[in-house]
């Protein structure tokens, strides 16, 4: 738990007498206020967390990202003050709803990824790095092992993490670099209307394999629609919708991989 922070004064300035509520979706440990206009994310002092400003900035123009409106850190803690991204998330039962439209949605919000030019990008999360990361959790018994897949581990699945990360590194897929969101679920990209409006939780944004993102999208949009978060079942969302969407036949081998992946961080 966060201990109560002292905003910088730079950001006080700018949020003094704005209400505010707090946003507890996700499975970020950080505090985040929500303006009418500003998100306030405050974060234990981190590089990685100066490596996502970093991308952000970099994103300006190419990509609906918060713009970055004042970045301070003290002994502690890390302050991000943000625009606020217009819309609603694509899990919004408005959109769930209506599975073509949703399906559609999505696919463009991954090709918008596709479409950025990574040459220059500032940041890479290559497989080999990922999987050090996931090492360096395994041996420190980082891994929360209550929000796991029920067949992950155990009868049919692997013994334990240090099992499953052994079968990682020896079935590595081909790499197929593009800008990854890195954690591309359905509460992460925003809807307006008949458009995309943004992207948010850019803590692992940069460049990585392009089908991370699509394992982690149908995963979420599969969860969504089986009542796994809300409660609420949409019969009418069939997953497989998604790849129709994006016009590619799914590689299952690559979707389990990244989705085992994601299961030690």
């Amino acid at each position: 738990m966060l201990k109560e922070p002292v905003l910088p004064n730079n950001i006080k300035n700018i949020i003094s007498g704005k209400e505010y509520t707090s946003n507890n979706v996700g499975m970020s440990k950080a505090k985040v206020l929500v303006f009418d206009d500003y998100v306030l994310k405050i974060e234990n002092r981190s590089d990685k967390n100066n490596e996502t400003v970093r991308m952000m900035r970099w994103l300006e123009g190419k990509l609906p990202v918060p713009k970055v409106v004042c970045y301070e850190e003290d002994s502690v803690y890390q302050y991000l003050l943000m625009s606020r991204i217009t819309g609603k998330m694509s899990c919004n039962e408005e959109f769930m709803s209506q599975p073509e439209i949703l399906t559609k949605r999505l696919a463009e919000a991954i090709k918008m990824l596709w479409t950025v030019d990574i040459c220059d990008c500032p940041r890479i999360r290559s497989l080999d790095s990922e999987l050090e990361e996931a090492k360096f959790r395994v041996e420190n018994n980082l891994i929360d092992m209550e929000n796991v897949e029920p067949n992950t581990f155990g009868a049919g699945g692997f013994k334990d993490p240090k099992e499953l990360l052994n079968w990682l590194f020896e079935n590595k897929p081909d790499y197929e670099p593009v800008l990854s969101h890195g954690d591309l679920c359905l509460p992460n990209i925003f809807i307006d209307g008949e458009k995309i409006s943004g992207f948010i939780d850019l803590n692992d944004i940069g460049v990585g394999d392009k089908w991370k993102d699509i394992a982690l999208c149908y995963r979420s949009l599969r969860w969504n629609a089986e009542g796994t978060y809300g409660g609420k079942v949409y019969p009418d969302v069939r997953s497989s919708m998604l790849f129709e969407a994006l016009g590619i036949e799914p590689d299952m081998d690559k979707i389990r991989y990244y989705i085992l992946l994601d299961e030690l961080f």
